[in-house]
């Protein structure tokens, strides 16, 4: 009986194997670039990829340091009927639906009154602005914590300096998190900026100076021409900064711990106290394939929202 076409194993056809030898011989040709790639592929490998793999493989075990146990979706049953996992999945939204449109919306604020500058002022205000972008984040949450203190907080000074009684803005559960998104909020938007000014240098002065001969005013310029071609922007800064507020932990564990109560736990911090306060890797690990699943999804659906938007 002959085999069917379906189970035979052909070789590679003529065309098929020149262009293996083509992309081969592409390889060789240009294999100083492939080396000085190489230390970052293997980083990537080693302290990415397969970490990654291993934190998906490890979520269906009840995972030990000596023996592990396959348990299936008990982990992610588990993570669904957890309370703890629901408020911080309603904290992480929370934060995020505040901070990121604020975020991008501060940056292109600030970018429109930049870009019209000298070439000397508009440098000074990119140094300026994102200079706070390479400082640690520990150092930042440490510098809003005295911010926030009770006694000596800057907040404090002007409540108290306007009349209004001083808040414990970081131990009360109805101001902790609304304190956490202030900060991020006021927080310089260094690449936002950046990105901004150098969309708005791309964009062709002929369009502004038709529209200004057409008897559009500055406003008019900027709501019609600056803002529709720097959507592709929009998209990315949204994007980068909806996965930021997803994974935002450091200002967490630094300022509140998750408190008061849990009223600032959020799914990075819970995940954080699953595996290395409680011990629990698999749980832990399922948590972090839910949250990419989460993050997958909120951004697929964005993207596909805005991306129309600019197509039509």
């Amino acid at each position: 009986m002959n085999p069917s076409p379906a189970t035979t194993n052909t070789p590679p056809t003529k065309p098929q194997q020149s262009r293996i030898k083509a992309l081969l011989k592409t390889m060789w040709k240009e294999r100083a670039a492939y080396l000085f790639l190489l230390p970052k592929m293997v980083l990537f490998l080693a302290f990415i990829l397969v970490p990654v793999i291993w934190a998906f493989v490890i979520s269906f075990q009840e995972y030990g340091v000596f023996e592990s146990e396959w348990v299936g979706v008990d982990n992610f049953v588990k993570t669904f009927e957890s309370d703890a996992f629901h408020v911080a999945l309603l904290n992480t939204l929370k934060y995020t639906v505040f901070t990121v449109p604020l975020q991008v919306l501060i940056a292109l604020g600030l970018a429109s009154l930049i870009h019209p500058l000298g070439r000397f002022s508009q440098s000074f205000f990119r140094g300026a602005f994102y200079l706070p972008t390479v400082t640690s984040m520990v150092i930042i949450a440490m510098v809003w914590r005295w911010v926030y203190n009770y006694r000596y907080g800057l907040f404090n000074y002007f409540l108290e300096f306007l009349g209004i009684p001083a808040q414990d803005w970081l131990n009360q559960s109805d101001t902790a998190m609304w304190a956490l998104i202030i900060m991020s909020v006021l927080i310089p938007p260094g690449v936002g900026i950046i990105m901004y000014l150098a969309g708005m240098g791309a964009i062709p002065e002929s369009l502004y100076e038709s529209a200004k001969m057409d008897g559009a005013n500055a406003f008019q310029r900027w709501w019609r021409i600056t803002v529709p071609l720097l959507k592709p922007t929009t998209l990315y800064l949204i994007m980068l900064s909806l996965i930021g507020s997803f994974q935002v932990f450091t200002q967490i564990i630094l300022m509140t711990g998750g408190g008061p109560g849990n009223a600032t736990e959020t799914l990075v911090h819970l995940i954080y106290k699953s595996a290395f306060r409680d011990m629990e890797f698999g749980l832990a690990s399922a948590q972090a394939v839910v949250l990419f699943v989460i993050t997958l999804i909120f951004g697929v659906i964005q993207y596909r929202l805005l991306y129309r938007k600019g197509e039509e």
